[in-house]
């Protein structure tokens, strides 16, 4: 008797797997097929931040401009003087100096000397990290560093500190390092 049943089980389980695939070659859902469908694991994301790619995000490179910059804010406070050039006490042309030294980049201590070692740009071509040089009658006699919407990084003059300051004059000239 247990090998009739055998064989009626066998073939019950045959003629099942029939319809299962003959119903999945046809596009009609049985619980069966759903069931063998593969299903992603519900785990909960309690505290735990859910990605939507598997991609990893790579964070992009400050450009050297925004280097420059975040180089001279490091400055900030640091107190004015005469011929210094860092790193703990600047004039105008020390500071660019010094930041620029940072990046390799070789500069003479004097804003004059520094307007005859860079590339001149035109204001709307200026980008952070460029340099701004402060002009008048007697010709350049200061320096700063471009930090962007109209700003600059500079050692002021004689008791002050090195700070981030609107640009208050138009009579400006721009130049990149090179």
């Amino acid at each position: 008797m247990s090998t009739t049943l055998s064989r009626t089980f066998a073939r019950a389980l045959t003629m099942a797997a029939a319809l299962v695939l003959a119903a999945g070659m046809f596009g009609v859902s049985t619980p069966v097929a759903r069931a063998e469908t593969p299903v992603e694991p519900q785990v909960p994301t309690r505290g735990v931040a859910r990605t939507t790619s598997t991609t990893p995000t790579v964070t992009p490179k400050p450009s050297f401009g925004s280097r420059v910059v975040a180089t001279a804010a490091s400055r900030k406070g640091k107190p004015y003087a005469y011929g210094a050039a860092g790193p703990s006490r600047f004039d105008c042309s020390g500071l660019t100096q010094w930041t620029f030294k940072k990046f390799g980049k070789r500069l003479p201590h004097s804003s004059s000397a520094q307007y005859g070692r860079v590339k001149h740009l035109r204001a709307k071509d200026r980008r952070l990290g460029d340099l701004v040089f402060f002009h008048g009658s007697g010709g350049i006699y200061h320096v700063a560093i471009y930090a962007g919407k109209n700003t600059i990084w500079h050692a002021p003059y004689s008791g002050t500190r090195v700070r981030k300051e609107r640009i208050w004059t138009s009579a400006v000239s721009y130049g990149r390092v090179r």
